[in-house]
């Protein structure tokens, strides 16, 4: 560990006294890291020092006349606000003892005060210092060279992931946490570390790490954080590549990792990371199977189909099942892949997918909806969800899962179900193809009628059809009089020339006024 105070008190060559009484010292005041020991008598050496440093002074800068109690202060409050682990006063130099207003300002602000005997050089204080220093570092970097040789002694067991992370928290006499892709928490050491029966403080701990970890992924982008909460130091580390993040390491202790410690760290996270980028090429053939299960599904021999999922992933989704139709980018389709890949896993029985040229299908089982729809909103993707169907009907339940797709791009991201679509009706369909513009030509002399004469015959035509063609009813709606519709009504079918006595001249000028959509007036 690094030079104390309390340590340097402790050494009998130096002869070091306390002045100012423990007991009146902050609790963590002597055993604050001493770095350096630097010697100045400038009323003010800040410019010189570093922070964690000691000062040694003889007191001259005191010796002027004039020099009150408030000078004193003024002296040890820039000590202590740059910093500074200790003052150490050279007795007998200058003057004999230590003065009183420097013991009273140096209580003031809480900075420890030693004398420094005459027959001990300040040369002695630093050079000590400098050699227990030394000491440290050299025994950090031997444990660190430690530390590396037995996790990567770890990671050639069977389960070296575990084996490796396992190390890690018994080297650093940390907890250590492993959230995929997904930002689930997967492993942690100790295994105990947040469990039911953890302190309220661990748990917020804990808490604060997952919502980090999150938001880490989230970004999609390598990088790290560290953050403090109730006395502890929470670090994560992103794992993966740039726009392919595997997951987040996260470590938590009262300590702050040392550079020793963050090189075991690094070590860990290269191990980690390697030991998740493995998975890839299997990931791939994975991916390569699925596909070619689907088109073997839609061949219709589902028996063959379930045997090879059961020995890969689980139970195929027994029917009725669902088909969703998404269709990622292919920047993003490895992280959705891999996040399916999970939910997979933690959802047997419930979920098969499969990429299928640009489109990713997930056959689901009834009720298991919301795997869809969480997908979708994690990652911005519009879907369609088809209606319920076996194994048979795949190709219709595909059909019916595309159109419900073509739907949802018109809006917001989410999933949208055949079943809404299906009961807007056929005519919904309508304003989505080249009909708008046959629409806005028929109601065209309707419009123009309207536009010279400052009339309503298209709004009258509108609300009347909507009205099943009662003219009391859309006279109330309108809020004219029964007559003023049916003369509207008449004079409609003057300019466009149409009976709308009969059904198929209404369905026609109704079919229209969808086809038009909202730029009709």
């Amino acid at each position: 560990m690094l030079p104390t105070l309390r340590r340097l008190l402790h050494r009998p060559e130096l002869s070091l006294r306390l002045v100012t009484p423990q007991i009146e010292l902050p609790s963590v005041a002597l055993d604050t890291p001493i770095e350096w020991a630097h010697s100045s008598d400038l009323l003010d050496p800040t410019p010189f020092l570093s922070p964690g440093q000691m000062l040694l002074t003889t007191g001259t800068q005191f010796s002027s006349p004039g020099i009150t109690d408030a000078d004193y202060a003024a002296y040890v409050g820039r000590l202590k606000h740059h910093g500074l682990s200790g003052l150490g006063f050279g007795t007998e130099v200058i003057r004999d003892g230590t003065p009183a207003p420097l013991k009273a300002a140096c209580l003031q602000h809480g900075l420890p005060l030693v004398e420094v005997p005459y027959r001990v050089p300040f040369i002695a204080v630093a050079r000590t210092i400098g050699d227990m220093v030394a000491e440290e570092r050299y025994a950090r970097s031997t444990w660190a060279l430690r530390a590396q040789r037995a996790i990567s002694l770890a990671a050639l067991r069977p389960d070296g992931l575990s084996a490796i992370l396992g190390e890690l928290s018994r080297q650093l006499q940390h907890w250590v946490a492993l959230f995929d892709a997904r930002g689930t928490l997967t492993r942690v050491f100790p295994t105990d570390a947040f469990d039911a029966a953890a302190t309220t403080s661990v748990r917020r701990s804990f808490d604060m790490v997952e919502r980090e970890a999150g938001a880490l992924l989230r970004r999609g982008q390598r990088a790290s954080s560290l953050v403090a909460i109730d006395g502890e130091t929470l670090t994560l580390q992103t794992l993966g590549s740039r726009d392919h993040l595997r997951g987040v390491l996260a470590l938590g202790g009262s300590a702050q990792l040392d550079r020793a410690s963050q090189e075991v760290v690094t070590s860990v996270v290269a191990l980690a990371g390697l030991a998740l980028e493995q998975n890839n090429a299997l990931d791939t053939a994975r991916g390569h199977l699925r596909s070619g299960l689907w088109r073997t599904l839609l061949g219709g021999d589902t028996d063959l189909v379930a045997s090879i999922c059961e020995e890969m992933w689980g139970a195929l989704p027994t029917p009725p099942v669902r088909i969703g139709v998404t269709v990622p980018s292919d920047t993003r389709i490895s992280r959705i892949t891999e996040y399916l890949e999970l939910q997979v896993a933690d959802h047997p029985g419930q979920l098969f997918f499969a990429r299928d040229d640009t489109e990713l299908i997930l056959c689901l089982r009834a009720g298991g909806e919301r795997l869809f729809s969480d997908l979708c909103v994690r990652f911005d993707l519009h879907g369609g969800l088809s209606d319920s169907t076996d194994y048979r009907s795949l190709h219709r339940a595909i059909s019916e899962a595309r159109r419900a797709r073509d739907r949802s791009v018109e809006g917001t991201v989410g999933v949208v179900e055949f079943d809404t679509v299906s009961r807007q009706g056929v005519l919904a369909f309508l304003a989505r193809t080249d009909a708008r513009d046959i629409a806005r030509a028929t109601l065209a002399p309707v419009q123009g009628y309207d536009q010279v004469h400052g009339s309503d015959l298209l709004l009258t035509l509108s609300a009347w059809l909507e009205n099943n063609a009662e003219f009391a009813a859309t006279a109330t709606l309108l809020g004219v009089h029964r007559h003023t519709v049916r003369s509207r009504i008449r004079q409609a079918e003057a300019v466009l020339g149409r009976d709308l006595s009969t059904f198929p001249a209404r369905a026609d000028i109704w079919a229209a006024l969808l086809a038009a959509g909202p730029a009709s007036p």
